[in-house]
């Protein structure tokens, strides 16, 4: 599908609905030049960036072939080539645990300051969701600028991002030494295996999202934005085979007050082992001239806390959800994933539109494999709860007590939650080690 994307229409039903409102919607051809120009110029708008420039542009060439990028039109303004709404869509895999689905990822949603309140937003992303459905995709995905806006769509929040800092010189390493090497590379030798690294940390990460083109590439520093590119520094860990196991991407601002204490931000760090964990964490910790550490998308259960004898030294900046999901097809996203152990539970899930509306049992057997089928009733535990909560405790990063307290969720009997936790939870914490 990844080929065709481009070329899908935009979603006939939602085209009619806005049509009736004096409003054109329609995909956007991605080999038109003054089209894609006049869409990022709506998205940039919608999100106070600057103007696009050419190398920007450029960058974004790639993403434009493998998505479904779509503007709704007022075709009644001074400059009605320029959308009054923005979106765009593309398949990407993403990790449950245990396991993973391939999802239909959603970004670029910008709706005009001038327009809002017409049913612009909400045309566009049902239109997706069906998009989805139609493609056989069994979940949604995106990132969001505002919490408040996707839940009525049934999305839901599946992952939460911490951003910290560390005073490098009072945390105190503590940690076991790596047996392979730390290395500086260039730019071009990291780009060689980070795509490999990637994919193969993200499959390990519940709630880590596949991402292409220009969305990967600016992880290593955006060509259009040349000051920032040159401070970016690479550093790889090898393990004692030589085969490269983890990469960090970070940069060094001044202290304008200390030079020795400068400031050093991790931008992207994968790993597929303990040893990589560790021996690239060391690295950033004792570099000379730093004095504070900082990283962002970082999960909320990190083992650096327990890497340093003064975890003190460790400050939360923000705590914030990340990884937004929506359940489109409730069996095949259930079956998806592993659980945790022989059991049985039954979800009855409520969905105003619709897609994942229905009864659900789930039976596992030992090794955590499941077989989900539509249930009239049950006698086993059972949660009663809205489309939105579905993803976060299919993610395993909430538990069903939790929302239970909350008084969000339904257990039939007392236990049923307890019972659910013993099925869903996940051992690792969700997290999204990207934007998109």
């Amino acid at each position: 599908m990844p080929a065709e994307t481009s070329a899908l229409p935009a979603d006939p039903t939602s085209t009619a609905a806005l049509a009736d409102r004096g409003l054109r919607m329609s995909a956007i051809d991605a080999s038109d030049d003054a089209a894609v120009r006049a869409w990022v110029e709506a998205d940039a708008r919608g999100f106070h960036d600057g103007a696009p420039t050419d190398e920007f542009l450029a960058e974004l060439r790639d993403d434009f072939v493998l998505q479904r990028t779509v503007g709704v039109f007022d075709d009644t303004l001074a400059d009605p080539a320029i959308p009054i709404a923005t979106v765009a869509g593309w398949p990407a895999p993403v990790t449950l645990p245990g396991g993973e689905v391939d999802a239909w990822a959603i970004s670029a949603v910008t709706v005009a300051p001038t327009h809002r309140r017409r049913g612009i937003a909400r045309a566009m992303l049902e239109g997706e969701l069906r998009t989805a459905v139609e493609a056989g995709l069994p979940m949604a995905v995106l990132t969001v600028s505002e919490a408040t806006i996707y839940g009525r769509y049934g999305f839901g929040p599946v992952t939460w991002a911490s951003r910290f800092e560390v005073d490098v010189r009072r945390a105190g390493w503590v940690g076991a030494d790596s047996p392979g090497r730390v290395q500086l590379v260039s730019r071009e030798i990291a780009m060689t295996t980070a795509r490999t690294l990637f994919d193969e940390a993200r499959r390990a990460t519940p709630g880590d999202v596949g991402i292409v083109g220009h969305r990967f590439d600016r992880l290593f520093g955006a060509p259009s934005d040349a000051a920032e590119r040159r401070k970016r520094r690479f550093v790889r860990y090898d393990d004692e085979s030589g085969a490269p196991r983890g990469l960090g991407v970070y940069h060094v601002s001044e202290d304008p007050h200390d030079w020795s204490a400068q400031i050093l931000e991790v931008d992207y760090l994968a790993t597929t082992t303990d040893d990589a964990y560790r021996a690239l964490w060391r690295y950033l910790f004792e570099l000379d001239l730093i004095g504070t550490l900082k990283a962002s998308l970082r999960s909320t259960d990190e083992p650096l806390t327990w890497l340093v004898a003064n975890p003190r030294m460790i400050r939360t900046l923000e705590l914030r959800e990340h990884l937004w999901a929506r359940v489109l097809d409730a069996p095949a996203v259930l079956s998806s994933r592993t659980y945790g152990g022989a059991g049985s539970l039954t979800l009855r899930v409520h969905d105003p539109l619709g897609f994942a509306d229905g009864v659900f049992s789930i039976e596992t057997d030992a090794a955590g494999a499941a077989q989900v089928s539509q249930a009239e009733a049950s006698t086993g535990p059972l949660i009663d709860l809205p489309v939105d909560l579905l993803a976060p405790l299919l993610f395993g990063g909430v538990s069903a007590a939790t929302l239970t307290a909350a008084g969000r969720i339904t257990e039939r009997a007392p236990g049923d939650a307890a019972a659910a936790d013993g099925l869903l939870r996940s051992a690792r914490q969700p997290v999204l080690t990207t934007w998109f």
